[in-house]
């Protein structure tokens, strides 16, 4: 039972937590830290708050383990795009059932301070700008643009074509143009 399991595959790994459960808890360990960073950066973009990105993050895993107890001979070929699937169906359910709006009026900048500042002023800014576009606009703009997924891969995730992931992306990056353009403004002044 000692032996190191990160040379194996995340396919020879998850068969591993289907058919083999004196190594099933190390199995999961190791996937679990190869996608963990990404799993929760893309369900903290898709949520925009942190004690949410936390709860969703544990039932992703959660999810992760019952899929492999349910399905324990059918072969998985690509895990990240299940997590994925997972973690975007998840993400969606969330933010649906918390139907909550951000106010335009909290986007601000104080200007007064530092270049490093305002930097992370204004990456917040983005962040919440991102709260305040529709799911559809917000995921396709995280998985391509936080998570460098291509528009077939968005498609396929999404459950929709190229050329509608493609618009979403632009859609979503106009809009935050749209919102931040007084900001960004203010910074051309400075």
């Amino acid at each position: 039972m000692s032996a190191n399991l990160t040379s194996h595959t995340d396919t020879e790994l998850f068969g591993m937590m289907q058919r083999q459960a004196d190594r099933a808890e190390q199995a999961f360990g190791v996937l679990y830290e190869r996608h963990r960073q990404w799993v929760y950066a893309y369900i903290l973009k898709v949520t925009g708050r942190a004690d949410e990105a936390a709860d969703v993050f544990q039932e992703v895993f959660l999810r992760l383990v019952r899929a492999a107890e349910q399905n324990r001979s059918e072969e998985v070929a690509n895990l990240p795009g299940l997590l994925m699937r997972i973690t975007r169906n998840l993400c969606l359910n969330h933010v649906r059932d918390r139907k909550e709006m951000v106010e335009l009026e909290d986007l601000h900048l104080v200007t007064d301070q530092q270049s490093t500042y305002e930097r992370d002023e204004l990456l917040g800014l983005i962040s919440m700008a991102l709260d305040t576009l529709e799911v559809e606009y917000r995921e396709a703009f995280v998985m391509r643009l936080y998570h460098d997924l291509s528009y077939d891969e968005i498609a396929r995730v999404t459950g929709s074509t190229v050329p509608a992931a493609k618009n979403r992306v632009w859609r979503a990056k106009e809009r935050i143009k749209q919102l931040l353009a007084p900001v960004l403004a203010e910074f051309e002044r400075l």
